[in-house]
């Protein structure tokens, strides 16, 4: 079962958020953060993937802040326009404080740890905040772009991350200088391109899809369940 409901930011601001109930029991809880494209089909999906999975998902609306329910494609148009709304519209501290104010509301209603899992965007954004965010057991972030550029912010909870050797974006030269400042966060390399989680875009990589999700869902398990 899912529902849209409404997160209270520190700044009274109301920002929308999708949530997909738990099939069974709560294991856990993960907010899974937007790519580019907004809190679309997409991420709605991997959403009621995890909520599949046992855990209780949250999907926090962070181009509200822009405007209301801004949900976009994969042509190039749409990536034009969400690479200006996520990198010139919106201010990454801002980001980070309404990610907090998620976690926060989730902790005031359950007792379950959280974890939060990013794409793309959301990728950069789930690393910082494993760095900032309060109450977070566990993080993951798939190909993160900008993460080599902020590696000032060391996890504090445990991280994970996967990139796609293929990824123009992202070169094997900046996941190197991820895994050599940070050793102990299991850096994964699959032979894809950016974006291989999604199969909305001609870059979905079912193999590296699968396997990617696979060790997310066993690290979720660890972190959340396991050592609750």
């Amino acid at each position: 079962m899912s529902n849209e409901i409404s997160i209270r930011c520190a700044d009274d601001f109301a920002m929308g958020c999708y949530r997909a109930e738990a099939v069974g029991e709560t294991t856990g809880v993960v907010v899974v953060i937007q790519e580019i494209f907004g809190v679309n089909t997409h991420i709605r999906e991997v959403a009621d993937g995890y909520a599949q999975s046992g855990y209780t998902a949250y999907a926090p609306k962070l181009f509200d802040r822009i405007g209301a329910d801004i949900e976009l494609g994969y042509t190039e148009s749409d990536m034009a326009k969400g690479i200006d709304l996520a990198f010139n519209k919106l201010d990454l501290a801002q980001v980070i404080s309404d990610v907090q104010a998620t976690v926060e509301q989730i902790a005031a209603n359950s007792d379950k740890k959280i974890g939060v899992v990013g794409f793309c965007f959301g990728g950069l954004i789930s690393w910082l905040s494993a760095a900032q965010v309060n109450g977070l057991s566990a993080a993951i972030g798939y190909y993160g772009g900008g993460i080599a550029g902020q590696l000032d912010q060391s996890p504090r909870c445990p991280t994970m991350l996967h990139f796609g050797e293929l990824d123009a974006h992202i070169p094997l030269s900046d996941v190197d200088k991820i895994r050599q400042a940070n050793p102990e966060v299991p850096v994964h390399v699959y032979a894809a391109d950016h974006g291989f989680n999604c199969d909305h875009r001609g870059s979905f990589d079912a193999a590296a899809a699968e396997l990617a999700l696979s060790r997310s869902l066993e690290f979720f398990e660890q972190e959340l369940v396991v050592n609750a």
